[in-house]
């Protein structure tokens, strides 16, 4: 196949001299051929593909980035006033990378160095983006020393003197394009310049090769030119580069009032420091900056970057380095960051700018990359005299709150973080930062340690750190050093000294620089808890009636406050939300109601706050923040409170601090003179009376809507709008950093209610209503009844508002834990929600800077909803009891419900009876349904005459397009997951395995069937000779569950799960009772076990971590498309960019209203968006960006008829999911008891007599999706077109329907109705695409060895060695694909002994099967033998080496991630969560990071050495024996739910001692046969990890024997 025609780049090697060793020749080969490949993995035809391309680059040139059209019109003069950071803004840029530095310890320059740093930049090629065009990178670059050489050689040949290096400072400039712009850039740049007092001493055209630079880039490519200028007033070194930063930030405003403002950049301004980027791939960088091939270009470090955008237009400004770091990760709590900025920049001072603050706001820009905004922020931290380290500390704290360490040994590195808790809000995320301000040079780690980052230092004093370990060829003899930086941690290297210190001396050296203990304990008060009231301050009749007025309705009361009263946590409910969005229904509803959680997905991952809660934290700091560019005792005077949920009592202590000066503002408006305008006024008085107190002094703002009678005609304002009201006023005023914003309310009672009050400013809240009303349950006589007859727990009335407090303390954190946010401080005012329903007055009010696409209510429409609670307290009729609104269960009478008996009892009528009629009966009653959905608001209009239906596709070739969601065997029960699948493959269509596994049995066509009944399925009826079971889409969850290879080889299309409509940004829960002895056997765990499934983080950190997932399944299946189901929300169109670039093959959008079988009621009302933005945002960025092609776009969610199939083709998508109506079409009677394990009709339960009772036959899925696929033909006769493709992606066909809603006429369809073109293909054309490629792979290579592919087929041992390099990723898994297909999991009876010498790169020995044994001399990186189920993996040094290998980390994070077999033995330490999720697999390492044995649920764990914190976190199975030769393991335990026992047990000291022997022979390890040599001495120093369902086993049970006794007698006595 031809591939586009571009100009042959030469090889790294001929560019590239390489001073450690001879550069393998395979690498630059391979690293070729990879890259060849990737332009051959794509479509039909070279003719089709160029085609594509062209279309896409004019329309990516047009900005996506939502805000980048440049300004005309002159900038107006400077307000004081700051806006909000908005977040469209914000999501339209964020990225992910591969970065590294070179470091030389004497500080010597040398051109080495650079060729170093382009060269492992060439080697993570793989960890970056590439556009549309396959050839335009998103970003690379390389920061480094200035090269004066280079530059006095350039001078002379202009005939010019050598520069001073001492006063000179470099610019590198990116210009705009046009001749006349140059000019004018150049001009304003000199004259600021001037005006400074420092002389222009020249501009420098930079030489450069534009043949190298893809196509997108050059559209965008700006004019690169260098600037000298000299700085002679000022002598300290730190002075010249303030000077130098000044005048920077002077130009960027000045050049505001110009055309070409946002072309002209400086990538550095320095004496010290220049960066060389662009929008290039890594190893064009080299090529095209020509200085950078000479060898006058010397420096004693080179920090190195490569961006992998999940935007599609990157700009060349956005390639990193920046100017001071460089950045892998995401900043998930950026427009908080931002917002707080803005608030600071009126109060921040220092003596070392002299008086000239002001000319260097803002500090920050919602338009630059998250990246570039921490980079500026730290750059004026170090510009202000921090150091880079202590900047970087301070911005990116690590979790030090239990730390056992630092509070043993460095008590004053935890006073240092304490002091700036209360000044800084942490930038929360993954990141691993590097930087540089020319003397220092460090890298340090977020408090997650969600991004992999090695070290290494050599005898002839280079220090090198990297994502990636063999990315530089090294003679492993002179490596003295090798390690990983674990969570929070930090390295520097001084150049003027030479030192390197590691972490805690970093830390150290910064906090002992001021007193910061003394100042805390001076002035910094913290509240005592204060006990709970022990008796109700209302009578019944004065609670209801708040109650009423208030917004609650019995649901709230009853399955919310009086669950989280006597069982400490969130209520659990199943099912989906099916009710109409607030700003739809027909009913009112509490404004907190119209906004949905904001969720990570791909960009970055999900916390765990279950298992990983230590490096979480909801303390928050009350009172004013100071000046953070000075240190001061001053800034210690705060208030500190451990979380932001208060009781009446702690609120009285903070109203009686004198420092506070609190001030109380009561928020009710009055209405007595006409509702219109009313809500309005009241507002901004509040916000003049809040600003008037703020001016006097107050540090304390508390909100509040007590009062002692509640008055008819003065409504309180709901406290989200006041919050929000005030927040934004102060910020705009620039007082927001003198007082703290408390909420002293009646309206909050659940946990999304506490999130949305803090994400909009409040610090704290004191829930009145909700304390009472579980003191009030807690008294009535129902209570007290049912707790003395033993059918409650008892609680205390303290106890149940204790328990209250707990739940919604654990919810926030659920909360923030789905953002990736892990401190309450940094997602205080961060507004992380997206507002559906609310009109932009109201969004400027009060949530400035939130996305709100739909329109919505005016503040006058949201006066009159808050109206229609307010009055039910007051009128005659009062009832005596709360409403039931009917939102969370469907009753009659409540709020609609789509799926509701009606609903069920005719679509059970229509298939059962297989009539045309009683469909249409049934597609009545759809039509007539209130308004439920966004869609509802839309109807098809045609510009064409309607045609004879038997033009029109048929139905058998609608169906294809149809899949069914994935429901996983156990949340379901096996004769509906059955059924579904057999139904599915009878019409070609597909049903998805859900997580958890999937039986054999299921694999094969039945053969044996007799009226419908099958001795292989016997629990079927309806069945078909000819039917399978399979699922044609296998799913990969977090859990990973059930994946094997012969799982995963044996699928259509394999499902990476993302994140779940029902409950975005968490994991998943199998209640024990329904972990049958068959689900756990399918699942390789225990019977009667809970299961929970991680959020989605272990190897999904990131979009180059999700692309390498996606590698490794096109790896074990070539054949095989994987998809990604993401769920709807702001920004999805981005994320679903960077998954196409990642080679995904399907994407899936799932929207907020999809099912589940178990999920906090929370969860599923409040997170997630409606599909028809998610698919429209989808598809028309893909579409702009040139990658619409390039995959297959699936969406679902509350589908129930062929009306909602038009609609989504219309909006875009190519398939179609269905998963609740598939349940109800098998026989589900939606009872939405799911959770329970007690469905009526035996479809979601695992009880045998239940199960019994499945009324569902294959073939009534079968006709329905007739039924649906002819409603959809005769719609598009209707319409007069022939196929579906016909009107995919057409929204021009689409229209608004008038339709009266009765809140608002105010909703805004035009985000619908947009329109970006359409794809250069048919949908038909994308679909049936081949499978996206690998390209050439190492496996290929080891397949075509004519040996090895004797010993696989006739069964044969074999002996094989390869070279490998980090570019060689998930080697192995191909071959093991292979086996597995022919043999399945356990069948190999061969042995394929390969040997690898080299660095594997990541995923090495990944799906690995019985009979392959596989070494590896050299090292690993992350994700050694994911998946693998059988054979043996030793990953052991090369011979001759200068560290010691057991200090030495040699693989990298997140090894054996949900293995399910096998051995490995590795000689030296693994990274952070090693062996997470394990089920089977036994392995021994020389020690861990943190997490280590997490999810933990079955095999067995060796660890000779020191393990991280969080040891066995969520382990339910298997035994890890730990050595202990210090006594620190204990605190480092999490002892949930395992126990620490020294090995007694004779089994136990037999399996560890034979592991031990079994790891000496393979890997020679000296610490090892130490531990065998002195084996008395050491096996009391090891720990035995018993989680409970192991207690039993002969390994951890000392007196086994005993017990098998007993239990033989009672077994006799019972007969």
């Amino acid at each position: 196949m031809a591939t586009l025609p571009r100009a042959a780049p030469p090889t790294p090697a001929a560019l590239l001299p390489l001073p450690h060793a001879a550069p393998p020749p395979l690498l630059a080969g391979r690293a070729a051929a990879a890259r060849r490949s990737r332009l051959r993995a794509r479509g039909p035809s070279a003719a089709a593909r160029r085609s594509w391309v062209v279309a896409s680059s004019s329309s990516s040139s047009r900005a996506v980035l939502g805000g980048v059209a440049r300004r005309e019109a002159p900038a107006a003069p400077q307000k004081p006033t700051q806006q909000a950071a908005d977040l469209n803004h914000i999501l339209s840029e964020r990225g992910a990378c591969g970065v590294g530095f070179v470091a030389n310890l004497k500080n010597v320059p040398s051109f080495n160095i650079v060729c170093d740093a382009l060269l492992a930049l060439g080697c993570m090629e793989h960890r970056g983006g590439c556009g549309a065009d396959n050839d335009s990178g998103d970003g690379a670059g390389l920061m480094s020393a200035i090269p004066w050489d280079l530059f006095d050689d350039w001078a002379n040949k202009q005939g010019l003197a050598p520069f001073d290096r001492r006063n000179t400072g470099v610019g590198m400039v990116f210009l705009p394009q046009d001749e006349k712009s140059i000019e004018e850039a150049k001009a304003a740049t000199e004259k600021v310049f001037v005006d400074e007092g420092l002389e222009v001493i020249g501009w420098r055209p930079v030489p450069f090769n534009v043949s190298v630079v893809g196509r997108n880039a050059k559209e965008t490519m700006p004019n690169i030119q260098q600037i000298f200028v000299k700085v002679a007033k000022e002598d300290n070194a730190d002075d010249i580069e303030r000077e130098l930063y000044i005048s920077r930030k002077l130009i960027e405003r000045a050049a505001k009032s110009f055309s070409w403002a946002d072309e002209l950049y400086f990538c550095s301004l320095s004496n010290r420091t220049i960066v060389y980027k662009g929008m290039l791939r890594s190893e064009v960088l080299g090529q095209f900056y020509l200085d950078l091939q000479n060898e006058l270009y010397k420096s004693p470090f080179a920090i190195y970057h490569r961006r992998y955008s999940t935007n599609t237009s990157p700009r060349w400004p956005l390639a990193q380095p920046m100017r001071l770091i460089g950045h892998n990760g995401e900043i998930n709590t950026i427009q908080g960051n931002l917002n707080w900025m803005r608030s600071r920049e009126t109060t921040l001072q220092s003596p070392v700018w002299r008086g000239r603050e002001h000319e260097i706001r803002p500090f920050g820009d919602p338009k630059a990359s998250d990246s570039a905004n921490l980079d500026s922020i730290a750059e004026l931290l170090l510009r202000s005299g921090r150091s880079p380290a202590e900047a970087l500390i301070i911005l990116v704290p690590e979790a030090y709150k239990n730390h056992p360490t630092l509070s043993i040994k460095y008590p004053e590195v935890i006073n240092f973080y304490d002091y700036y808790k209360g000044q800084m809000e942490a930038w929360d995320g993954p990141a691993l930062l590097l930087f540089s301000d020319g003397r220092t040079v460090g890298a340090t780690l977020d408090r997650n340690g969600l991004r992999p980052a090695r070290y290494w230092r050599t005898s002839d004093d280079f220090v090198y750190v990297a994502s990636e370990v063999g990315v530089i060829p090294m003679d492993e003899s002179k490596v003295v050093m090798k390690g990983r930086l674990g969570p929070g941690m930090m390295i520097t290297v001084d150049l003027q000294t030479g030192q390197v210190l590691e972490n805690t001396e970093v830390k150290k050296a910064v906090a002992l620089a001021s007193p910061y203990g003394t100042w805390l304990q001076e002035r910094t008060r913290s509240i005592k808890p204060v006990n709970f009231l022990s008796s109700t301050i209302m009578d019944n009749e004065t609670v209801l009636r708040h109650q009423q007025a208030f917004g609650y309705s019995s649901e709230d009361v009853q399955m919310v406050i009086e669950s989280m009263a006597s069982q400490g946590k969130e209520p659990t409910f199943c099912m989906g939300d099916d009710i109409p969005l607030a700003v739809l229904s027909q009913r009112p509803h509490l404004l907190y109601d119209y906004f949905k959680q904001r969720f990570a997905q791909v960009t970055n991952p999900a916390i765990d706050p279950l298992r990983e809660g230590l490096v979480m934290s909801l303390e928050v700091n009350i009172g004013k923040r100071g000046n953070i560019l000075e240190v001061g005792p001053e800034n210690a005077d705060q208030v500190a409170l451990s979380s932001p949920v208060l009781n009446e009592g702690e609120l009285e202590t903070l109203l009686k601090d004198p420092k506070l000066k609190p001030k109380v503002l009561s928020t009710y408006f009055d209405i007595r003179k006409g509702l219109d305008g009313s809500l309005d006024k009241t507002i901004q008085a509040l916000c003049e009376e809040a600003d008037a107190a703020v001016r006097s002094g107050s540090q304390l703002l508390v909100l509040s809507d007590r009062s002692e009678a509640p008055e008819p005609t003065r409504p309180a304002i709901p406290i989200l709008l006041a919050v929000g009201a005030i927040h934004q006023h102060l910020i705009q005023n620039g007082l927001r950093m003198s007082a703290s914003i408390v909420a002293d309310t009646a309206q909050c009672f659940s946990t999304h209610h506490f999130a949305c009050l803090i994400g909009y400013g409040a610090s704290a809240v004191c829930p009145y209503l909700a304390l009472e009303t579980c003191r009030q349950w807690r008294l009535s006589n129902k209570t007290v009844n049912l707790m003395r007859n033993g059918k409650m727990p008892t609680v205390t009335i303290e106890q149940a508002q204790r328990n209250f407090t707990k739940a919604v303390k654990s919810g926030l954190l659920k909360i923030l834990s789905k953002m990736g946010i892990s401190l309450l401080s940094s997602y205080c005012g961060a507004q992380i929600f997206e507002i559906y329903g609310l009109g932009q007055e109201v969004v400027d009010l009060a949530f400035c800077g939130s996305v709100s696409k739909i329109g919505g209510l005016t503040l006058d429409e949201l006066g009159r909803e808050t109206l229609s609670f307010w009055v039910k307290a007051f009128s005659e009729d009062t009832a005596k009891r709360l409403e039931n609104f009917g939102f969370i269960q469907s009753r009659p009478g409540g709020e609609y419900h789509a799926n509701n008996p009606e609903m069920t009892k005719l679509l059970h009528k229509a298939i059962r009876e297989k009539r045309d009629n009683a469909y249409t009966v049934y597609q009545q009653h759809l039509a007539s349904r209130p308004v439920n959905v966004l869609r509802d608001l839309l109807e098809l209009k045609s510009d064409r005459a309607p045609i004879p239906i038997g033009k029109v596709e048929p139905a058998t070739s609608i169906v294809e397009r149809f899949c069914t969601g994935g429901m996983s065997l156990g949340a379901i029960s096996r004769e509906t997951h059955e059924s579904i699948a057999i139904a599915m493959n009878r019409i070609g269509g597909k049903s998805n395995s859900g997580e958890g596994g999937e039986d054999p049995i299921r694999w094969n066509p039945l053969t044996d069937v007799v009226d419908g009944y099958s001795p292989t399925l016997p629990h079927l009826k309806g069945l078909q000779n000819g039917d399978t079971a399979t699922s044609a889409i296998k799913q990969v969850a977090s859990g990973r569950f059930g994946v094997t290879p012969t799982f995963l080889v044996n699928a259509d299309q394999i499902e990476i799960k993302i994140a779940q409509g029902a409950k975005p940004g968490e994991g998943g829960q199998l209640p024990g009772k329904k972990v049958s002895a068959y689900i756990a056997r399918l699942r390789n765990s225990k019977p009667g076990v809970p299961l929970i499934s991680p959020p989605p983080h272990h190897d999904i950190y990131s979009i180059e971590d999700l692309a390498q997932l996606i590698y490794d399944l096109h790896q074990i299946n070539p054949k095989a498309k994987v998809s990604v189901k993401l769920v709807s929300e702001a920004g999805i169109g981005t994320v679903a960019s960077g998954v196409s670039k990642g080679n995904a093959d399907i994407i899936q959008i799932s929207g907020h209203d999809g099912g589940t079988g178990a999920s906090p009621i929370s969860s599923i009302k409040h997170a997630g968006g409606p599909w028809e933005l998610g698919l429209t945002e989808t598809n028309q960025t893909l579409i702009q960006n040139g990658l619409r092609e390039r995959v297959v776009l699936r969406v679902d969610g509350g589908f129930r008829s062929g009306q909602d199939v038009l609609m989504a083709a219309a909006m875009g998508a190519d398939e179609y999911g269905f998963g609740s109506v598939a349940m109800i079409a098998t026989g589900c009677v939606m009872a939405r008891i799911c959770h329970t394990n007690n469905c009526p009709v035996g479809v979601a339960s695992q009880r045998e007599e239940l199960r019994a009772r499945f009324p569902g036959v294959p073939g009534d899925l079968v006709n329905y999706f007739l039924f649906v696929a002819e409603e959809v033909r005769a719609a598009l006769a209707q319409l007069g077109y022939e196929k579906l493709d016909d009107i995919i992606g057409r929204t021009d066909l689409l229209k608004p329907k008038h339709v009266s809603l009765v809140k608002t006429q105010h909703i805004d369809l035009g985000y619908l109705l947009s329109n970006a073109g359409l794809p250069e293909w048919s949908s038909s054309q994308i679909r049936s695409q081949d499978v996206h490629t690998n390209g050439p792979v190492l496996d290929e290579t080891i397949l075509a060895d004519p040996e090895i592919a004797d010993a696989i087929v006739n069964e044969k041992e074999v002996s094989k060695a390869f070279q490998i390099y980090n570019v060689d990723r998930a080697v192995c898994g191909r071959v093991a694909g292979v086996i597995a297909k022919k043999y399945g999991d356990r069948g190999f009876a061969g042995h394929l002994n390969i040997t690898f010498n080299g660095s594997a790169g990541q995923s090495f020995g990944c799906f690995l099967t019985p009979g392959m044994n596989i070494r590896l001399v050299g090292e690993a990186n992350d994700y050694v033998g994911k998946g693998m189920a059988g054979g043996e993996l030793v990953v052991v040094p090369v011979d001759k080496t200068g560290f010691v290998p057991e200090d030495a980390t040699i693989v990298g994070n997140t090894c054996l991630y949900g293995a399910t077999g096998g051995q490995v033995f590795v000689r030296g330490k693994a990274g952070e969560r090693f062996a997470v999720r394990n089920s089977l697999c036994q392995a021994v390492v020389e020690g861990t990071g943190d997490h280590c044995c997490e999810y933990m649920t079955g095999g067995c764990v060796v660890v000779l050495g020191k393990a991280g914190r969080n040891v066995a976190a969520g382990m339910t199975g298997g035994l890890a024996y730990i050595l202990d030769e210090d006594d620190t393991l204990l605190p480092k335990v999490n002892k949930e739910i395992v126990k620490m026992q020294r090995v007694n047990a004779p089994a136990g000291q037999m399996q560890l001692k034979s592991l031990i022997e079994a790891y000496v022979e393979k890997t020679g390890s000296e610490k090892g046969a130490t531990i065998l040599r002195e084996w008395e001495a050491y096996l009391p120093l090891f720990w035995q990890l018993v989680p409970p369902s192991e207690e039993d086993s002969p390994e951890a049970c000392a007196e086994f024997e005993r017990v098998l006794a007993k239990q033989a007698t009672t077994q006799l006595s019972a007969k």
